[in-house]
């Protein structure tokens, strides 16, 4: 299948926002426009809506569909990233529900990892494979630009009783289950900071795309390691994320007046230059038509 998009009416876009578990629209969206994108990894989660935050263009995802339909093994991450590529989208920022693994970060808290461990099993991971190799590193794969832009966000929020954690490591993990307390236990000895469910293979996906990537990860509770705090349950993480979803529109706000006045460089732009080893001459027709956004 080709991909396809609609043709956005507000102008180039370069700025991406995912929305994870419980943040299912940008409220202060305006000049809205809905786009239904083919890719050849088939559909995203839902129809990706653009539109102006705060005057500035941008394109907006949510994650697990529109009703929150999908659990994270569902999620068609290769299309959800195509489908921003083809928009135009060079900064990406990912909003995820997560569970602590540190007692100094507490529920309601924002952490914004700069490391990630892979413990997914059931996703595919790559665009590359069937004709095209490619090896993108990602030993640092936070964009570390983006990573202070978003810490200046959440700063200039000033979000009264809620802490903001830099850098650390996001654990993620299949689901659509809660850990065990022998595996929330292990977890712990990994020196991780939060645990999750959809990072991955989300933020490999955006360097394979040459697209920026970061979490804004909203923590929703302490798993099931700690001791004196209740154990993780759907409904104590949905309501703790209605309080979290505000926090991070007002986060969002800042960051893509900062993005859209200063953007800056990053090595993720430049990503496929060192690591694609199939040279395009050496591709069938077929497969250059795969991964044309990409190339």
């Amino acid at each position: 299948m080709n991909a396809s998009v609609n043709p956005v009416s507000i102008g180039p876009i370069s700025i991406g926002l995912i929305g994870g578990s419980g943040l299912y629209e940008m409220a202060d969206l305006t000049e809205r426009q809905q786009h239904e994108i083919d890719t050849p990894f088939g559909r995203p989660s839902d129809p990706i809506m653009t539109g102006r935050l705060a005057g500035v263009p941008v394109a907006f995802l949510t994650r697990h569909g529109k009703g929150h339909r999908l659990i994270p093994s569902e999620v068609p991450y290769r299309a959800n990233i195509y489908a921003l590529k083809l928009l135009g989208v060079r900064y990406a920022v990912s909003i995820s529900a997560v569970g602590s693994m540190r007692e100094e970060i507490r529920p309601l808290d924002l952490v914004l990892p700069d490391q990630y461990i892979d413990l997914t099993r059931r996703r595919e991971g790559t665009f590359f494979g069937q004709g095209a190799v490619a090896h993108v590193s990602m030993a640092r794969p936070v964009c570390a630009e983006l990573l202070t832009v978003l810490a200046r966000s959440v700063e200039a929020a000033k979000l009264p009783g809620v802490g903001l954690h830099r850098g650390g490591s996001y654990v993620c993990i299949e689901g659509p289950t809660f850990s065990t307390l022998a595996e929330s236990l292990w977890y712990r000895s990994m020196n991780v900071s939060v645990i999750g469910m959809t990072a991955m293979p989300e933020a490999k996906l955006a360097r394979e795309a040459q697209i920026a990537y970061a979490t804004l990860a909203l923590v929703t509770d302490y798993d099931c390691w700690h001791p004196h705090e209740e154990h993780v349950t759907a409904d104590m993480a949905f309501a703790n994320l209605i309080k979290n979803a505000a926090n991070a529109q007002r986060v969002v706000i800042n960051l893509v007046k900062e993005l859209h006045a200063a953007p800056p460089p990053s090595v993720a732009h430049d990503a496929l230059a060192s690591a694609l080893v199939t040279p395009p001459a050496q591709m069938s027709a077929e497969v250059r038509e795969r991964l044309r956004a990409l190339l």
